[in-house]
């Protein structure tokens, strides 16, 4: 039995019916799903998915990734996804591991390994796809399996998790890996100014503040920002702003107006525009379209959503 359908078997035992399980492996997820599902707001902090069986697609702004067995995403920063799962069936359902990436790690492993060929210039941006290869894989797998024996977990399961790390600084993503490390790297002082909007992300966007917290000018700011996250700063509060109103419309059963008002809007029509302009639907309607599928099948639908976890300015 090859790699891939190992780690297909033991996520299939582990992940019994659909769904999302946090596990006895630090900082890991498995999720799963039988069915395609409707793209849901989420918001994705700094970790990597492997996928072993099955298609997800995540759109972050007007960029649209699609990743499989073939390719695994990272995310470098905390950005407002709209994902869904888009192939999965009963007998092949979507099978996915999440590690959260550990910054303290990232950093000691990049000082530990230096780069030993020059990288590209320029900006990571804050979601990448890369090849999945064998090595890494392996190593996903055998952190993975360390669920069929508990005791092994607590001596084994850094081992693995630091040769996934490892693997990541020196395969394809090396350069995106490198600049999560680096404290004074233009991702970084980015990241600096996104944690900021999401607590804050009810109130005005004070361009002239958040480049200054990021150490940089206005227009280095918003050109950087917009490289990293695919929108400009007001389009990132706007993502974030509807993304906690759905899930107050849908998990909270606060009504359309309330729910707008409740992330920083002073006008309903403009609320309900902006929303619109996002979901492709009213706010109110599409609560409810949300709500029936919550209620045909809450397992699965909590793969996806944002609305079901903590408010946005609590996820960090």
């Amino acid at each position: 039995m090859n790699q891939l359908a190992v780690l297909t078997e033991t996520l299939t035992r582990h992940a019994p019916a659909d769904g999302t399980y946090p596990c006895a492996l630090p900082g890991v997820s498995l999720l799963r799903s039988s069915t395609p599902t409707m793209p849901m707001p989420v918001v994705y902090e700094p970790t990597l998915c492997i996928v072993a069986q099955g298609r997800k697609r995540a759109v972050l702004g007007a960029t649209t990734f699609i990743y499989d067995a073939a390719s695994y995403l990272i995310a470098s920063v905390d950005l407002p996804v709209m994902g869904s799962v888009i192939e999965a069936s009963a007998e092949r359902p979507y099978l996915c591991l999440r590690l959260d990436l550990d910054m303290t790690a990232l950093g000691e492993f990049a000082i530990r390994y230096p780069a030993t060929r020059t990288e590209a210039e320029g900006l990571a941006a804050g979601i990448a796809l890369n090849r999945t290869t064998p090595a890494l894989l392996d190593a996903a797998t055998r952190l993975a399996g360390l669920l069929d024996t508990p005791d092994d977990i607590e001596a084994l399961a850094p081992l693995f998790i630091r040769e996934i790390l490892y693997r990541l600084l020196t395969g394809d993503s090396s350069a995106t890996i490198r600049q999560m490390a680096r404290a004074d790297s233009r991702l970084n002082q980015i990241a600096r100014a996104i944690v900021w909007l999401k607590t804050h992300f009810r109130e005005a966007c004070p361009i002239g503040e958040l480049a200054e917290m990021a150490g940089m000018s206005r227009s280095t700011f918003h050109a950087h920002f917009k490289a990293i996250t695919s929108m400009s700063p007001l389009e990132f509060r706007t993502h974030l702003r509807m993304h906690e109103a759905q899930r107050l419309m849908v998990g909270d059963a606060v009504d359309a107006a309330g729910a707008g008002f409740s992330v920083g809007y002073g006008s309903p029509s403009q609320f309900s525009r902006d929303y619109t302009r996002i979901f492709g639907m009213p706010p109110a309607r599409h609560a409810d379209r949300l709500r029936n599928i919550v209620e045909t099948r809450p397992e699965s639908q909590e793969l996806a959503s944002g609305w079901s976890k903590k408010p946005i300015h609590l996820d960090a």
